[in-house]
């Protein structure tokens, strides 16, 4: 069989293309209102500190900092009828649905009873049953298909779909929180709604999505702890993905989270203008992502990344014209949202790539390390960026109160212009970086070509 047709081999249908996005979509309904809206819910409808809910954030960093490796080497070693990384999705769905509603059951209670409670269910959910879910989903995509063009295409079906999560749940959800009261029960009641929509979504990408890939040579092959460890730290690309993952990742939490107190102490309104935003950005990403793949084929994956990351830093850096403007702030939020579009689209695949460099390099194949080193780009994205945001907004004075009027020093208000504003520049400045730096498209068909010589051989 020529290697044309071993491509061919590994195409996908759209129905699995979909399923398979579906379990993005799922994460994100839950998980985007964790690195959004949780913070302003903490402190203006729960009333905990600034102060409490960055210590546990940054905290709970300690543990998320190996959890995602740790799931990596449970995977490799799951064996079921479903397989390694497929079954994972079903069996952690509602523990993650059930842990992300108790995360908004806060007790009005004392301080360090606040603490621990945030803490715990923070950690059960972040932590472990995200993990559980989402290191075995990424890894999922490399047992589907070897074809890279195919890795791609799920990864662009993956980020297209993964906005529309954060769509239903950081747009609707301050109408719905209105609509049901606009206290700390109805935060509940919406974010049990959009645990319900979650698991239905989880439960379809479980039943549509199979593991096909089978390398015997990788079966019969058992590598040490060590010899694993060695083989994720050599390979320089499985860096460039992760520093890239992380950007999106950062950026994502520094808008989610800065973004409601800036329409709600700088443009004086906390009904609807966040929805706006952050459904403009949104909205744009997805239809960016969908047009991923007629530009893909004819620049390659690194080159329409940069300058998509280019286009991203100016919109950015243009928001310092008119900081003060709604129309400004949109305009530029949707400009912004074209250049991040590329790289969210296909970082997904670019790491399935890296996953084949690994092996060529090393002899070691290590789908679920890898996907399990990338989603700690998305810990580092969340949680650490969670903290140091809600430590400066501690610095600069904020006031947390439980849903009342309160009036902000000017201190705090000019903090939040500055984290919405300056942050994303610099963190998609980085990914021109890294993305300057990435050659592995350039290298891959020679890589595949060996690899395929090898494996005939029986050889990884």
């Amino acid at each position: 069989m020529t290697e044309e047709r071993k491509v061919e081999a590994g195409r996908l249908t759209v129905g699995a293309r979909i399923a398979y996005g579906c379990g993005d979509t799922a994460c994100n309904i839950v998980f985007g209102m964790i690195s959004t809206l949780l913070t302003l819910f903490y402190t203006d409808y729960a009333g905990v500190s600034l102060l409490t809910v960055g210590t546990v954030m940054l905290v709970s960093r300690v543990f998320d900092g190996t959890s995602d490796v740790i799931m990596g080497f449970i995977v490799n070693r799951t064996n079921s009828k479903w397989g390694k990384a497929r079954p994972w999705i079903i069996w952690m769905a509602v523990p993650y649905c059930i842990t992300a509603v108790a995360l908004f059951t806060i007790p009005q209670t004392t301080d360090t009873l606040q603490f621990w409670y945030i803490f715990v269910t923070y950690n059960l959910c972040t932590t472990v049953l995200y993990t559980a879910i989402n290191v075995p989903y990424g890894t999922l995509s490399t047992m589907m298909t070897r074809s890279s063009h195919e890795r791609d295409l799920l990864s662009v079906f993956r980020m297209s779909m993964a906005p529309v999560g954060r769509i239903i749940a950081v747009t609707f959800t301050q109408p719905v929180v209105k609509l049901f009261g606009n206290d700390q029960a109805a935060w509940v009641k919406a974010m049990a709604l959009w645990a319900t929509i979650a698991l239905v979504m989880l439960a379809v990408c479980f039943a549509k999505c199979k593991e096909t890939v089978q390398i015997e040579a990788a079966k019969s092959t058992k590598v040490p702890l060590g010899q694993n460890l060695k083989a994720l730290f050599v390979n320089q690309y499985l860096w460039s993905t992760l520093v890239m993952w992380t950007v999106t990742c950062v950026h994502g939490t520094i808008v989610g989270t800065s973004l409601p107190y800036y329409c709600k102490y700088i443009f004086q309104n906390d009904t609807w203008m966040y929805s706006v935003l952050y459904l403009a950005e949104a909205g744009t990403l997805v239809i960016g992502a969908m047009l991923c793949p007629l530009l893909l084929r004819k620049y390659g994956k690194r080159n329409m990344s940069l300058a998509g990351a280019v286009v991203a830093v100016a919109a950015q850096a243009a928001v310092l014209l008119n900081p003060y403007s709604f129309g400004w702030v949109l305009g530029t939020s949707i400009v912004r949202a074209l250049g991040e579009a590329p790289l969210t689209a296909i970082v997904f695949g670019m790491m399935g790539d890296v996953v084949e460099f690994g092996q060529w390099k090393t002899h070691i194949r290590q789908e679920a390390l890898i996907f399990g080193g990338g989603s700690l780009g998305f810990k580092i994205g969340t949680g650490i960026t969670s903290a140091v945001l809600t430590r400066l907004l501690d610095g600069a004075g904020y006031i947390s109160s439980t849903g009342e009027a309160v009036v902000q020093p000017q201190t705090a208000i000019d903090m939040i212009r500055t984290i919405y504003v300056w942050g994303p520049t610099l963190v998609w400045a980085i990914a021109v970086i890294a993305l300057a730096l990435y050659k592995l498209d350039n290298r891959y068909p020679v890589i595949m070509k060996d690899l395929a010589e090898r494996e005939a051989r029986g050889e990884l």
